[in-house]
């Protein structure tokens, strides 16, 4: 589940906040980088395990409704959505419930939460249709859920708060690890039971090492890719650069120079995405064009042995480099990215080579 977009973003804020804090402990900055990739995959965990909450949610209210209309002899109220196949299915899973006995804090300890949000889902749209649908298939009811995910969970303004107060590692991480429960929803197959596999942490070991690699040649290595910056935006102001672009670039740079199956452009698109993010309104054009400079830069002199190719996709040309910087903003901005539905990020093996 932990792949290299939000290893990346990870990376970034930490080497940020190495800078910051003042302690310069390498060692003690990339033990708390692997924490917090933990907390990114408990994070994944709890999301999923809102979909049993809401399920035994629904059977209480089923409860009730049936006991009423057995003493009224009125009609059976329908056990649809309260019986889904796919939520029970998630409900009996064995690695989610492993890691659910686990912790500490789990949505039993949010039952005002949990309720409200049910009552959101039996008012939606989406949850009227699917309990008028004569349709009646574990596709549909797998198919609901990742409707009622996309349109109630993943952009929920009160779950995001609630999120916060749990763990403030979440507070970056629940847009890309949406996209993870959303993908984990459709690999669901009712031949699999409860033994569905649910995505691993890490991929690999190589994922790890990309991770651990990536912190310290960043840290360890800032004085040669700054001294390559300070170069390629020679007739810039380098110090009124936004601190937060300088680390982007020489996170991007350490990408560039250590990870020869990593294409340039690849690095180069990664890190503009990110600064659209944690940086000024500027900084994604401007580090676009710096880090292609700096490429063809070390390319050229022999520094870099790797192809780029036109930026036919980057509009800014290399005449950025000559105009000065705008009047630097304030700190990282934290507005999320409209993230496109369901849109999963390239496998680093696809992406990468």
């Amino acid at each position: 589940m932990i792949n290299r977009e939000l290893i990346r973003i990870k990376i970034v804020q930490l080497v940020y906040a190495y800078y910051q804090n003042g302690s310069k402990n390498i060692d003690s900055a990339e033990r708390e980088l692997f924490f917090s990739l933990e907390k990114a995959y408990d994070l994944y965990n709890i999301l999923l395990s809102l979909i049993p909450a809401i399920t035994r949610e629904a059977q209480k209210h089923l409860e009730i409704a049936q006991s009423i209309a057995r003493r009224e002899q009125a009609e059976e109220p329908s056990a649809k959505f309260a019986m889904n196949r796919f939520a029970l299915q998630v409900t009996d899973n064995k690695m989610l419930n492993t890691f659910m006995e686990k912790q500490e804090h789990t949505w039993r300890d949010e039952p005002e939460f949990i309720k409200k949000l049910y009552d959101l889902i039996v008012a939606s749209e989406t949850y009227q249709n699917y309990m008028a649908s004569k349709e009646d298939s574990y596709e549909d009811d797998r198919e609901v859920w990742r409707k009622l995910y996309r349109t109630l969970i993943q952009d929920n303004a009160d779950l995001d708060a609630l999120l916060e107060e749990w763990s403030l590692y979440w507070n970056d991480d629940k847009e890309v690890v949406d996209t993870f429960v959303l993908k984990t929803i459709k690999r669901f197959n009712p031949s699999n039971g409860e033994e569905q596999e649910l995505l691993p942490d890490f991929d690999g070991e190589d994922d790890k090492e990309f991770a651990r690699a990536l912190f310290r040649a960043s840290i360890l290595n800032a004085n040669e890719y700054q001294r390559f910056m300070s170069e390629a935006s020679r007739n810039w102001d380098f110090s009124r650069l936004a601190y937060m672009d300088v680390v982007l670039m020489q996170i991007a740079i350490a990408e560039m120079m250590n990870f020869p199956n990593i294409s340039i452009n690849v690095t180069i698109n990664e890190y503009v995405d990110i600064a659209k993010i944690y940086s000024t309104p500027r900084s994604g054009g401007y580090i676009n064009g710096m880090l292609d400079a700096i490429a063809r830069h070390l390319i050229h002199t022999g520094q870099l042995l790797k192809h780029i190719d036109d930026p036919k996709d980057r509009k800014l040309s290399m005449k950025i480099l000559e105009k000065p910087l705008g009047k630097k903003t304030g700190a990282a901005q934290e507005a999320a990215q409209d993230a496109a539905e369901e849109v999963q990020s390239p496998s680093d093996t696809d992406a990468e080579k």
